[in-house]
């Protein structure tokens, strides 16, 4: 027989009850909890950074991933204490520094979608490079992030201005233009001298007045993915180092996510000494352009054959800097050609437009190490002053004035007016 008194039992009875409730409050935190706190760190290791190219997807680096800052320091942190090798947390590691660099800038990472167009991402265009701006303001050795500020300016702007013609009007006044240019150099000087005109140029004599509303969302999209890419490759790099200095970056090294010149083009800038940190940003520009974007310039190039050639062509013409002193690209190696007219005398054929194109690499390399490059420097090494008010205008108001692409048109019938034909 049990010696346990009737209010004893009942005693036992409600610690059992309380218990029972205590143990039901718990599963039902555990099941309410967000799945990357409860989640055991294995299942974010080794992941591959499937989404490293924005082509791929909205969102970070891959999609099993979390994208708010606190869970991701929890599950670094713990990454870092168990001595796995950064090698197997890199995808995470990224992810952490991407998402740290989008709260910073004002912008939602899970939600990012270069996709949507330009309109849903204009908030997010204007956040970046702001981002960039507010970089340089505060740390005078961080040039590139001053540079791609400004050029964003001018990039924003011409994206927003390419969805505005997606009624395809503006471009379908460029046909007659690029035609009557091409018909007049042969009537003039002969097919030969025809060939030796810009590709881009001749593309747009042929399919200017057929390019698609649809055909400029897609060009869109492709270089806003690249805008992306450009921030995901970078932007982590530039926090890491404002908030953990050399060793954060040496972390990334450690797990692969940057190679030794990289390293060491951020040890250049961090040494603060004029000629290294003017090396080490140019490493950074070279990466921006050379790696990251190059070869998805090449297909927005060769999208749809002469469309593609047409579009970025146009592109080149119609940019307008906003480095100052820094030409514009259409005035930068303008079109001369010579050669043998029909009469057999030399003739030279020269026009007021750009015998390059913007999307290739290494004629758009060598605009920029000519021009953009060491103009900039010039401004952060001897203008400061003036360089810091141009940086510390709102951003939308730099956006809005740089809206290059009604400025096409004109710019080829001007071309058309004023070409020039000499003879020895």
């Amino acid at each position: 027989m049990s010696s346990i008194s009737p209010g004893g039992r009942s005693g036992l009875f409600r610690s059992a009850a309380l218990a029972l409730a205590a143990a039901l409050a718990i599963g039902v935190a555990a099941a309410t909890a967000s799945p990357a706190a409860a989640a055991p760190l294995q299942q974010y290791l080794n992941l591959p950074t499937v989404n490293r190219d924005a082509a791929h997807g909205p969102g970070g680096i891959h999609p099993a991933l979390p994208t708010d800052v606190p869970t991701l320091k929890k599950l670094l942190d713990q990454a870092r204490s168990s001595g796995v090798a950064p090698t197997s947390y890199r995808a995470l590691l990224l992810q952490y520094w991407l998402a740290d660099t989008t709260r910073a800038a004002g912008i939602d990472l899970e939600s990012w979608n270069p996709r949507a167009g330009v309109t849903a991402n204009r908030g997010n265009l204007i956040k970046s490079y702001r981002y960039y701006e507010d970089l340089q303001l505060a740390h005078r050795e961080l040039q590139w992030a001053g540079m791609a500020g400004m050029v964003g300016a001018d990039f924003g702007g011409g994206l927003a201005d390419f969805e505005l013609a997606t009624d395809v009007y503006q471009f379908a006044r460029l046909q007659p233009i690029a035609n009557a240019i091409v018909t007049e150099t042969n009537r003039t000087l002969g097919p030969v001298f025809v060939d030796k005109l810009p590709t881009g140029l001749r593309a747009l004599a042929r399919v200017g007045a057929v390019i698609s509303a649809a055909d400029l969302r897609h060009v869109q999209a492709d270089i806003l993915v690249m805008q992306k890419n450009i921030f995901t490759d970078l932007m982590p790099m530039h926090r890491a180092y404002v908030r953990g200095g050399l060793p954060a970056l040496r972390e990334m090294h450690t797990a692969g996510l940057i190679g030794d010149e990289i390293l060491q083009a951020w040890e250049q800038i961090a040494s603060k000494e004029p000629a290294a940190v003017a090396a080490g940003n140019a490493r950074l520009l070279q990466r921006e352009q050379g790696e990251v974007i190059k070869d998805q310039w090449d297909a927005v190039r060769g999208y749809k054959g002469d469309v593609g050639e047409a579009l970025t062509y146009a592109t080149t013409i119609a940019g307008s800097p906003s480095v100052a002193g820094v030409v514009p690209p259409r005035s930068f190696r303008s079109l001369q050609v010579s050669g043998t007219g029909p009469d057999g005398r030399t003739a030279t054929l020269t026009l007021p437009l750009a015998d390059w194109n913007w999307s290739v690499y290494p004629e758009r390399w060598d605009y920029i190490t000519s021009e953009l490059l060491p103009k900039y420097k010039d401004l952060v090494d001897h203008h400061w002053g003036t360089l810091r008010a141009q940086l510390q205008v709102p951003y939308e108001q730099q956006f809005e004035s740089h809206r290059p692409i009604w400025n096409i048109a004109p710019t080829l019938q001007s071309a058309l007016e004023t070409m020039k034909v000499t003879y020895q």
